[in-house]
C-alpha cells in the first residue's frame, strides 16, 4: 500500500514522502492518526504541486538546519549525572536532558530529533545524532560529569 507522509515519521520517513507501508499500520494507524493519506492519482498530483511551490522555502530551510549544524559540531555541552563509586551512572542520560542542555546554550531542538546510539553508562565523553532535515544530519559531543 503506498501513502503520502503528512508528517516525519521516524524510520519511516519525512514529510511529503512517498512510501510503501503494510496495508494495516496505513489503515489502521498512519491514516486515521492523520500522519498520511491513500497515494492515489490527485494525491499525488496535489503533492507534487506543494513540493513544487515548497521548493524555495525548503532550501531557505535547508541553509538554516546546515547552520545549525556547524553550531553543534563547534559545542560540547556538559550533562551532569549521579555517579556510583564503580563510575557507573546512576540511571541514564535522556535526548531530554540534552536537548535541555542545547537550550540553555541558546538552540532549540526537539527532543524527539536527538538519539544517543552508544549506551552511555560513565563519566566520559559520548555523542548523540541530531536529525536537522532530511538532508542535514549531525553529531553533538557531550560530557558526562559527576554533580
Amino acid at each position: 500500500m503506498e501513502i503520502i507522509l503528512k508528517t516525519d515519521i521516524k524510520g519511516l520517513g519525512y514529510k511529503n514522502d512517498l512510501v510503501a507501508v503494510k496495508p494495516g499500520y496505513g489503515r489502521n494507524y498512519l491514516i486515521p492518526q492523520g500522519f498520511a493519506v491513500l497515494a492515489t492519482g490527485s494525491n499525488k498530483k496535489i503533492l507534487a504541486e506543494n513540493i513544487k511551490q515548497a521548493a524555495h522555502k525548503a532550501e531557505k530551510i535547508k541553509t538554516e538546519a546546515q547552520n545549525i549544524a556547524e553550531k553543534l559540531e563547534a559545542l560540547t555541552l556538559e550533562i551532569k549525572a549521579k555517579i556510583g563509586e564503580s563510575g557507573k551512572i546512576f540511571g541514564k542520560v535522556t535526548t531530554l536532558q540534552i536537548a535541555d542542555a542545547l537550550a540553555a546554550q541558546g538552540i532549540d531542538i526537539d527532543r524527539k530529533k536527538i538519539s544517543i546510539n552508544t549506551p552511555v553508562d560513565g563519566a566520559g565523553e559520548f555523542a548523540a545524532e541530531v536529525d536537522l532535515h532530511r538532508e542535514v544530519k549531525t553529531n553533538v559531543k557531550f560530557n558526562v560529569s559527576g554533580e
